[in-house]
């Protein structure tokens, strides 16, 4: 009800618990415009170059995450837990005594705001900080207030007080669309958490909510520990490839792009092989959450999850699966076949297509057929240059500017994190998005967005700026150049960028749909139109320039780039259709007929194409667990 909560992938994308009107851009009304700060410098200059340290702060007070001053050690996320729990008992009891009408429907809101300001801000600090005290403290906190929501999910008082409100024809058609649409909403999360039943169900319910917070929270943390495999294992003429420590090989990846076979063929066997207490994790997860879906009235979790979204149920899901598979599947055939055909090439002795192979040579077709070898453009694909791209073209869309803010000493979680302050030409600061985009050790291995405050119009007419991280895994600069990007990772700086700027730009009134917290349906929409955007000439031809020689990127590699993402299209859409039937199978009837694997192996076979390779398992497809915002 009151948090931003999501639920495993089901469909094609993450299944949220609600659907959600898409946040609106809607400056003025009644908000106060932002002042400009001076101290904010270029956004490209920052990104191209290594900070420098903070020495002026050396002698500072040490302020906490985010600027939150509690959070300036570990011990900050109790306090700051017990401070939210303090508050929400208030406004429950405020919120009950009030007469039914539009304030209902605001203390709901800040409600939910003050539950969601610590456990978003918990949920992103505990898969990305880089110290484990801080991982921890934050894992709890993100327990103890998904615990609460929980039960406040199922608090008849708090249900009957909106319950008042709902009824009521008269004030409802009083209500703004907005509000009565939100209004609306917090209903809707109530009914799917089993308000309707008995006390002793409703207890049943809230528990059974908890144990698949700590179920998701244990299966996402498996899914990024790298994995450590003794030297002797791995053949020596590849060890080089992977990072070691002391006796062991650590695999992080599956190096889906190395040029080697082996290397590729290693990575995939010895990363995604079975972790016996990850297999246990999502077996209990699924049945934990089928439990609780029957529970509530549904008769499958994914009936339950895809309610109130476009699809409304999984038939309807399965229906449109099966059909664009057997659309795709001869393209998708002749696609295997062109890249089995490169294989062979290459490769005679072996020359088998595998599951990791298509990254690799359906790469290298692209590049032998339209001549876009990424190394070609790289160069042109500077970091700083990328982002300044992108404050081109949000200042001429939107009037808006990003600028590089300096950030306070403890403020981030690690020393290469930018701060960007995010401003309007006329309305002044909208918020600030932090960019953790670099590599670094037992950093999860995924781009995504993470929204830390949501905005909304606060009681005294001040707008609560939002804040948001973006989250990615660039390599760092190096004494030669700053980061370069490959074509794919620039397409990817974009789309991360678009969920960025649409949490900046859904100013509406109540957080509870601010941004990307809206329907699941839409969140991907803003930021696929910004992939459109990065392969666009007009839009590359503003920023990408060679960084040694300043030579503009020939339009004539664009346009090869682009007309090159058609080769091999079918065999990624299809295997974007095996993950989410994968999703719909696991989330379906229960008991399941057969193990999670023998499923995974029946499923890639018939909607894939590729043979499944016995004692693997799909690590890397996260949504299973508890995702955060899109991605």
């Amino acid at each position: 009800m009151l948090c931003s909560r999501s639920l495993g992938g089901l469909g094609a994308g993450v299944a949220a618990l609600r659907s959600r009107p898409a946040g609106q851009v809607r400056f003025g009304a009644g908000i106060r415009a932002r002042r400009v700060s001076t101290s904010w410098s270029p956004v490209g200059a920052a990104f191209n170059v290594r900070p420098q340290g903070r020495l002026l702060d050396l002698f500072g007070e040490r302020q906490g995450l985010f600027g939150v001053p509690e959070l300036s050690a570990p011990e900050g996320f109790r306090v700051a837990q017990e401070e939210a729990l303090r508050r929400t008992e208030l406004l429950v009891e405020r919120v009950c005594s009030t007469r039914p009408g539009p304030e209902t429907v605001f203390i709901f809101d800040e409600l939910s705001d003050t539950l969601c300001r610590v456990a978003d801000l918990a949920d992103f600090v505990k898969i990305a900080h880089p110290e484990l005290a801080f991982r921890e403290a934050a894992g709890e906190a993100c327990r103890s207030i998904g615990t609460m929501v929980e039960k406040l999910n199922t608090n008849v008082e708090l249900y009957q007080t909106l319950q008042k409100l709902i009824a009521d024809k008269k004030l409802v058609d009083s209500l703004d669309a907005e509000t009565r649409r939100v209004a609306e909403l917090f209903m809707f999360d109530f009914e799917i958490s089993g308000i309707h039943l008995d006390e002793e169900k409703r207890k049943r319910a809230v528990d059974l909510n908890v144990k698949i917070l700590d179920l998701s929270s244990q299966f996402l943390m498996g899914t990024n520990f790298p994995i450590k495999i003794e030297k002797h294992l791995v053949p020596e003429h590849i060890h080089h490839h992977f990072v070691h420590d002391k006796n062991h090989i650590v695999v992080d990846g599956l190096h889906a792009e190395a040029p080697d076979d082996l290397v590729r063929e290693a990575a995939y066997k010895i990363f995604l092989y079975p972790n016996a207490g990850q297999l246990k994790c999502l077996e209990e997860l699924l049945s934990n959450r089928d439990l609780l879906a029957k529970l509530v009235g549904y008769s499958t979790f994914s009936h339950r999850a895809l309610q109130g979204t476009i699809a409304q149920n999984p038939e309807t899901v399965m229906n449109f699966l099966e059909k664009l598979s057997d659309k795709l599947s001869e393209r998708a055939v002749r696609d295997f076949e062109m890249m089995q055909g490169m294989k062979m090439k290459l490769n005679p002795q072996n020359s088998e297509l595998m599951p990791w192979d298509p990254p690799y040579y359906s790469g290298v077709i692209r590049a032998e057929r339209y001549n876009i070898e990424p190394s070609l453009y790289c160069p042109f694909f500077s970091l700083g240059a990328c982002m300044e791209g992108l404050n081109i073209l949000f200042n001429k869309l939107l009037g808006i500017s990003l600028y590089a803010e300096q950030p306070a000493k403890g403020e981030v979680w690690s020393e290469d994190v930018r701060k960007l302050a995010v401003v309007h030409e006329s309305e002044g600061l909208l918020g600030h998005i932090y960019c953790d985009f670099f590599q670094r050790a037992e950093k999860p291995h995924q781009d995504c967005h993470f929204t830390i405050r949501g905005g909304r119009l606060k009681e005294d007419g001040e707008y609560q700026l939002p804040v948001v991280v973006l989250m990615l895994n660039l390599p760092h600069s190096s004494r030669k150049s700053p980061t370069l990007l490959t074509p794919g990772m620039m397409e990817n700086l974009f789309h991360e960028m678009g969920h960025a700027m649409h949490s900046m730009l859904g100013r509406t009134r109540y957080q509870h749909v601010t941004g990307t917290r809206c329907s699941t349906d839409f969140a991907e929409v803003p930021s696929i139109l910004m992939e459109y955007f990065s392969n666009d000439y007009r839009v590359v031809n503003q920023f990408a320039r060679h960084y040694e020689s300043g030579q503009p990127l020939p339009k004539a590699m664009v346009s090869r780039l682009c007309e090159s993402k058609k080769a091999c299209a079918a065999a990624d859409m299809q295997l974007q259709v095996f993950y989410a039937t994968l999703d719909q199978i696991y989330h379906g009837k229960h008991p399941l007929r057969k193990s999670t694997t023998d499923i995974l192996k029946e499923t890639q076979e018939k909607f894939y194409g590729l043979p499944y390779v016995p004692n693997t398992v799909i690590r890397e497809f996260t949504h299973l667990g508890s995702a955060g915002d899109p991605t």
